[in-house]
């Protein structure tokens, strides 16, 4: 299929998707599955398609006044897949996702000036690692969760305990089958909780039981995620606002975003309870307008921004101020290990976002759905004759 009509297909799909799953129905899909990241074609070949879908459900703009700040560059020749990244009070922590080098199939430390200062080798080669998580007693847990022909029968996550020389590796498996995932939050319990990057419905999943290594855990669903559609500029157009890319905890737990190839979403956090937050609450949105492949997100060591990094040679470090908060001073606490800690309640785990949708929003839906229906049988047909 040329790429103008394979977008068009793509796009209407993805529409298709996200109003059924707003509206609550169980719509079909009406072209073709294809994976997540098929979906991500550039916006180029289809302007027509593109503004179309451009004016669907618009959520509230709340970009940064100035935009992002550049805190520095990063130009080591390793990191040219970056999808991971945290900070702590010296620097910041990053990993590639799944890289054919040995060299950057590492945990890489950085100063304050991008620099890198250090590495932490796996024992074992990682598959797709795509996301990272700081917990309060200073763990680092590191995503291996890509999966982007959703063909892995386990996922994993690294735990580098402070002062380890060497990150322990814990399976996990999907209640439902494969998924891809690129996002890892931490509750303040230590909890790991993963949300997949299905197209606009994102599963929320974590462990059933504690983690063994040598073993396999098996994961449980707790929810899912639907994030307000916007009009922010990014490399995919429409479709890179409907996919989650990453996610974060802010460092006094009462924050949590998920970020997509657009913008960033935050929540507040009562009471500790991430999954309720992301999976009820209504998200604050802080647009990252037109970041080259934006797959990570992060807050700074006293919370008051969000930083974000994307892929490509020599990309920036960027910050995002966010609304006004007092800033975050506390050194790491000892907390109990995530294979230890509680898991989320039955009724968070139980409990799925309810999302209000005006019948507005649903027949602007089906418009858009008829349109670009009606533009891939014009193209179609053109290229019959």
């Amino acid at each position: 299929m040329p790429d103008v009509l394979q977008w068009i297909s793509m796009t209407l799909r993805a529409v298709t998707a996200h109003v059924a799953t707003m509206a609550g129905i169980g719509l079909p899909v009406l072209v073709p599955a294809a994976p997540a990241s098929a979906l991500l074609m550039p916006a180029a070949p289809a302007p027509a398609a593109a503004a179309l879908v451009a004016t669907a459900w618009v959520a509230e703009a709340r970009a940064a006044d100035a935009g992002p700040q550049r805190v520095c560059r990063i130009g080591d020749r390793r990191l040219t897949e970056l999808s991971g990244l945290v900070a702590t009070a010296s620097g910041y922590v990053v990993v590639n996702d799944g890289s054919d080098d040995p060299a950057a199939r590492k945990i890489f430390y950085l100063n304050g000036k991008c620099a890198v200062t250090r590495t932490v080798s796996y024992p074992s080669r990682p598959r797709d690692t795509e996301d990272m998580g700081l917990a309060a007693d200073g763990t680092l847990w590191v995503a291996d969760i890509g999966d982007n022909g959703e063909n892995r029968t386990t996922v994993a996550l690294w735990r580098l305990a402070p002062g380890a020389k060497k990150p322990q590796l814990f399976r996990l498996s999907y209640p439902d089958g494969p998924h891809d995932a690129e996002a890892l939050l931490l509750d303040p319990g230590g909890t790991p909780i993963v949300v997949t990057k299905t197209i606009a419905t994102a599963g929320v999943y974590v462990p059933a039981s504690p983690l063994r290594a040598g073993k396999v855990t098996p994961l449980r669903r707790a929810g899912s995620v639907s994030l307000p559609v916007t009009t922010t500029s990014n490399p995919f157009s429409f479709p890179g606002r409907l996919v989650v890319t990453g996610g974060a905890v802010s460092p006094d737990d009462r924050h949590a975003v998920l970020r997509t190839y657009a913008d960033a979403f935050e929540f507040d956090v009562s009471g500790g309870d991430v999954i309720g937050a992301i999976t009820e609450g209504k998200p604050r949105q802080i647009a990252l307008p037109d970041e080259p492949q934006g797959e990570s997100v992060t807050y700074t060591a006293d919370g008051t921004a969000l930083l974000t990094v994307s892929e490509g040679t020599d990309p920036w470090l960027l910050r995002y101020g966010l609304p006004s908060r007092p800033a975050i001073s506390k050194s790491p606490s000892a907390s109990p290990s995530p294979s230890h800690s509680r898991s989320p309640s039955p009724t968070a785990a139980a409990t799925a976002r309810n999302v209000g949708f005006p019948a507005g929003a649903l027949i602007t839906g089906g418009v858009l759905l008829l349109a670009a229906g009606a533009l891939l049988g014009v193209l179609i047909l053109r290229r019959r004759r």
